[in-house]
């Protein structure tokens, strides 16, 4: 088969919305805000933007730089420096993570546009009501539906290719997004009875300070900032020399805090202005988007509208998020088995329905078959999330310190005379700080599933 030329962003502003897009995700405005109404609120906050200063900083122009100086997606990346064993299966995690993510993260973003349909079409009590959530995911053939409708979707973008099909995406998406994202948080902070719950977001609270408040952060960063995934590695490969990487880092990493921040002040004040300041809703974990949150609508004014608006940009950061993991594994098939572009979509198309399937059937048909106790969706979640990107973050250190040295990854960054400002930073985390987090994540989460400690 023929080896298709490589796809390449148009511009730099191009590349930044592609990257922010791959970065806000439902781990932004599902994750985001549950996480940090468990840990202490503003001390989350606060942990979580020093980390991504620092630590997301740091991984996010490692990889961008090594996808860039190779031109290659993560398994090629690897091996034009370090050529042997550990390097090779760190390329391959940091490829495989995307192949096995897409697919559940494909199921909830199902989820998500079932919602908008039925917004769209029926009474909001309806949808408020305490079993709408539980009987949709457990009746198989609707949930699979709803998977089927959004994979589709992603599937139809990825055949596009890099410039007519993510960058176009991404442009049109991700400032309807922010604006959105505006409009709903204005709306939520101005309810009475919300400034408690901006004051709890906002201000923080070290009584519920621990060290797991440090080892969320840190998890949700890599789920947030799309690190360890291989999209990074891959986007950087269709980014041209131009583009100042540092510049480009920073930019992505604010628009995808600002819309963390932002998803944050649209659910937690609204918690506390529609559930008379009872912060134990907030608790509701990931059910707070599905369950928690149409209770909030159906008892605003004009719910249904900023329910249908909610989902909208619910679905457009699930979309965008989902268009990069499968552009990071379709890149790997075309460059490591020289497939062209439709056939490897196609492969992957398969692989997303065959492992998709399983996780949307896992609270309906398949609910009786777990693995290690869990259903399919959280056991995906729990091995890509926990186990894979930790181990697939610590090769890029490890290569990048050892194989393709600090030195060309600088003067990767500062070709065309680049600014490379934090140098002294990179080069201190990469080193030393990075692989100490990458393994502290890896040993609690393998601590917490066992049950030594609790998460």
């Amino acid at each position: 088969m023929n080896h298709n030329k490589r796809g390449s962003f148009s511009n730099k502003l191009g590349f930044v919305l592609s990257a922010a897009g791959a970065s806000v995700g439902l781990g932004n405005i599902w994750r985001f805000p549950y996480l940090s109404a468990k840990y202490g609120g503003g001390a989350f906050l606060l942990v979580y933007i020093i980390l991504a200063l620092t630590f997301g900083y740091t991984m996010i122009i490692a990889e961008t730089a090594i996808g860039r100086a190779t031109k290659k997606s993560p398994v090629g990346a690897f091996k034009v420096y370090g050529d042997n064993l550990p390097m090779r299966i760190g390329g391959w995690l940091n490829a495989i993570v995307p192949m096995l993510i897409v697919p559940y993260y494909a199921v909830i973003g199902g989820w998500v546009t079932k919602y908008l349909f039925e917004y769209i079409r029926s009474d909001v009590n309806s949808i408020a009501t305490d079993t709408f959530f539980t009987e949709f995911i457990t009746n198989g053939a609707a949930a699979e539906f709803w998977f089927i409708v959004f994979a589709a979707m992603v599937v139809g973008v990825i055949f596009l290719g890099v410039r007519n099909g993510i960058e176009l995406v991404s442009r049109i998406m991700m400032p309807i997004l922010v604006v959105l994202a505006v409009i709903i948080s204005v709306y939520s902070i101005t309810r009475p009875g919300a400034v408690a719950g901006i004051k709890y977001f906002l201000i923080p609270n070290f009584s519920n300070f621990s060290l797991m408040t440090v080892v969320s952060a840190m998890g949700q960063m890599f789920y947030s900032l799309s690190i360890a995934m291989g999209i990074l590695i891959t986007f950087g490969s269709y980014l041209k020399k131009d583009v100042s990487i540092e510049t480009s880092t920073e930019q992505v990493e604010f628009f995808d805090t600002a819309i963390a921040i932002f998803a944050s002040l649209m659910i937690i004040p609204a918690v506390f202005a529609f559930s008379g300041g009872d912060p134990a809703m907030l608790n509701a974990g990931p059910s707070l988007m599905f369950i928690t949150m149409p209770k909030i609508f159906a008892s605003m004014g004009f719910g249904k509208l900023i329910g249908i608006l909610f989902f909208v940009l619910v679905l457009f950061a699930a979309l965008t998020s989902g268009i990069a993991l499968m552009e990071s594994a379709v890149s790997t098939f075309t460059d490591e088995f020289k497939w062209n572009r439709k056939f490897a979509t196609t492969v992957m198309a398969v692989i997303m329905l065959a492992l998709g399937s399983l996780s949307s059937l896992g609270y309906g048909p398949l609910a009786n078959v777990t693995i290690a106790g869990m259903q399919f969706l959280d056991f995906f979640d729990f091995l890509t999330n926990s186990i894979m990107m930790p181990i697939a973050a610590l090769a890029t250190c490890i290569y990048v310190v050892r194989f393709m040295t600090i030195a060309r990854v600088e003067e990767e960054i500062m070709i065309d005379d680049h600014p490379f400002r934090r140098r002294k930073v990179f080069a201190f985390m990469i080193r030393f700080l990075c692989p100490l987090f990458v393994a502290i994540i890896l040993l609690s989460s393998i601590a917490s599933v066992l049950g030594w400690i609790k998460m």
